[in-house]
């Protein structure tokens, strides 16, 4: 009798082992357990730590809720301005409620990727090839908007949306090329006729000053003859004033009168 009574204990034990093992579950830090209790959401999402379940009953789902970092593929569009373009970008998000984002949408990840793709073709159209390339901080801003509104029925919070690259074709980065080499041209031609304009402003004052001291005419003349004599030319080009080569004229003129 007594080792029927034993038996029963070590077999009560062990089917108490038995249960605790199939019911303990463990929930990290950075996720949240739902329970389907025969198919239907029981009770209120299971917070991290040790909790229990009801085995063959209950069926515990975690969900991660750190903030998932998703690529977007390339998508090819025509911008408002008539350039095709292939623009690629990320997409933050991370799951706020973990019920929603089981009960209300098959997959959550597939359906954010698939609305964040469908949102970037959406801006390539909207947008003007300049925008693109120089306002990214408002199209990045309208693309949260646009992923962020269907997102949040899922349980889904999107936390930044990024555009990445702007690709190119081939011809119309020749175009801007050749448009920025245009700019740079015309801004060192503004540059080199107003440089003139300023050194003609001086030389005029320049003049007047000489006109009303003639010897500042003479003594620039002077220095004008030291500076080329410096560079040690074998040649020296000394400017004469034409008013002195008349007068030698007149006088060679007047002798032959007589």
């Amino acid at each position: 009798m007594l080792q029927d009574l034993v038996a029963a204990a070590v077999a009560a034990g062990v089917a108490g082992l038995v249960y605790m093992a199939s019911a303990a579950r463990v929930v990290k830090q950075y996720e949240r357990g739902v329970v389907f209790r025969l198919g239907r959401l029981a009770g209120d999402v299971r917070t991290p730590g040790f909790t229990t379940v009801v085995p063959f009953v209950d069926h515990l789902h975690k969900v991660n809720m750190q903030i998932v970092t998703m690529p977007v593929p390339g998508q090819e569009g025509i911008t408002r301005d008539n350039v095709t373009v292939r623009v690629d970008a990320v997409v933050y998000f991370k799951v706020v409620d973990a019920a929603n984002a089981l009960v209300q949408v098959e997959d959550y990840r597939f359906a954010v990727s698939q609305m964040a793709q469908t949102s970037l073709r959406s801006i390539i159209g909207k947008s003007d090839l300049d925008d693109l390339l120089s306002d990214r901080e408002k199209l990045n801003q309208g693309l949260e908007l646009m992923i962020d509104s269907p997102a949040v029925g899922w349980g889904v919070q999107i936390d930044r949306v990024e555009i990445k690259d702007v690709s190119l074709p081939d011809t119309m980065k020749r175009s801007m090329a050749r448009q920025a080499e245009a700019d740079r041209e015309r801004r060192a031609r503004i540059i080199n006729a107003d440089a003139e304009l300023q050194a003609s402003k001086k030389l005029a004052e320049a003049a007047q000053q000489m006109e009303d001291t003639p010897s500042a005419l003479q003594l620039r003349l002077l220095q004008t003859i030291v500076a080329v004599a410096a560079e040690k030319n074998s040649t020296l080009v000394l400017p004469f004033p034409v008013e002195l080569l008349r007068f030698l004229e007149r006088a060679q003129d007047h002798p032959a009168e007589q």
